[in-house]
């Protein structure tokens, strides 16, 4: 069963994800411990769990005592809810889509109301249904991405409100715009422009801080969090000392060495030149697996502590290190080398990429052979869940 389950999921596969389940139910529980008891800690799953697989993370997650969810999309709750016991929360933070409403009724999703428009369809669909619908209701406190504006709210409530609509308003929320940067003034502006709008749901919980910004201090926290990002091992501090286990291990194998020339090139434009004789190895691995074109310049992968320059643009599905004064017989034909581990993280491969640690994992892709660290016994598990041997 093992072995069926590793071919699965790319038996010669040239390059392996690891996912770290027990460093993930870590995360979890250090997050919850900092919100106390008194607050709800959530677990947003969206976008397939930021690329790691919802189908291992949230049951991940639901052992380590997470009984709340967010997904993005309606159908990715419509997916999730096999993986989860029945009574688990599930929210939907795009809301509706058009036509949309009865699938979510049906199998007990909590959307996300963004919009009088979004208000409406769910209100039809619980006098459809002859029962109130639960409901989260998001508001936009400055972002003006999703949510109901401040007059919006003001004009539906006058009307009547969601008791007149068949809606159960349990959590009204909203989101930080700079949570990650602790003193920028928006984080209490933006506090005190929700909590302004909140007081039109007395009886409703409240919902503001994400990863970042649960570390913003008990006031941000309301009565639930929504951390993700820092969940799967992203800093939610920036500019300090990682406070959160990696989850995340990247190797790729190599595929070719060669020795070049001076004044040899490497790669689509020529970037690169070699000043001097210089030895190279070519990985399976490119801007398909989620490795940014522009970590041709100045990026670097990792060889038993060894850092090794990327040489030249990366390409589709490869990318080229220069190996320096690597010993001759260092490497081989099957070598792996560190993309993301233990002397890089993920925020350090996005940093050298010119974009964010959520940008490098949610594009990772799903030409790996993924290995799962299973908390059952902490060994590798493959992703039907059956432990490697």
């Amino acid at each position: 069963m093992a072995d069926a389950a590793v071919r699965e999921f790319g038996q010669h596969a040239s390059a392996t994800l690891t996912v770290d389940l027990v460093a993930l139910g870590s995360n979890y529980r250090r997050l919850a411990d900092t919100v106390g008891p008194d607050v709800v800690c959530a677990g947003v799953v969206k976008a397939d769990a930021y690329g790691l697989g919802a189908r291992r993370v949230a049951p991940a997650l639901h052992r380590a005592g997470c009984r709340a969810f967010f997904v993005a999309h309606l159908d990715e709750g419509l997916d999730l809810r096999q993986y989860l016991p029945p009574r688990t929360a599930i929210y939907v933070l795009n809301g509706l889509p058009v036509g949309g409403e009865g699938d979510c009724a049906a199998v007990g999703l909590v959307p996300v109301l963004n919009s009088r428009e979004q208000v409406d369809a769910w209100s039809a669909c619980a006098r459809k249904l002859g029962r109130a619908l639960g409901s989260v209701v998001q508001v936009d406190s400055g972002m003006s991405r999703l949510g109901m504006s401040a007059g919006d709210v003001a004009q539906w409530t006058a009307a009547g409100g969601a008791a007149a609509a068949g809606i159960d308003v349990q959590l009204v929320m909203s989101h930080l715009a700079c949570a990650d940067t602790p003193a920028h003034p928006a984080n209490a502006h933006r506090l005190a422009q929700f909590e302004a709008i909140v007081r039109h749901f007395p009886q409703a919980q409240r919902s503001l801080a994400n990863s970042s910004g649960i570390f913003l201090g008990p006031a941000f926290r309301q009565h639930l969090v929504r951390p993700g990002a820092a969940l799967y091992g992203i800093n939610p501090l920036p500019m300090r000392s990682n406070p959160m286990a990696a989850v995340v291990g990247l190797t790729a194998r190599v595929v070719q060495i060669r020795d070049v020339g001076i004044d040899a090139h490497v790669g689509y434009g020529w970037d690169f030149r070699a000043a001097q004789p210089t030895r190279l190895a070519t990985l399976a691995i490119g801007y398909a697996d989620g490795l940014h074109r522009a970590l041709g310049r100045g990026g670097a992968l990792y060889f038993r502590g060894r850092r090794l320059p990327v040489a030249g643009r990366v390409s589709m599905d490869s990318l080229t290190v220069d190996l320096g004064d690597l010993p001759p017989d260092a490497l081989t034909r099957g070598s792996e080398i560190e993309v993301i581990g233990h002397h890089q993280s993920i925020d350090d491969l996005a940093l050298a990429a010119g974009t964010i640690g959520y940008e490098i994992l949610t594009g990772l892709g799903q030409r790996y052979q993924r290995i799962y660290i299973d908390d059952k016994d902490k060994r590798p598990a493959g992703p039907s869940g059956d432990v490697l041997q």
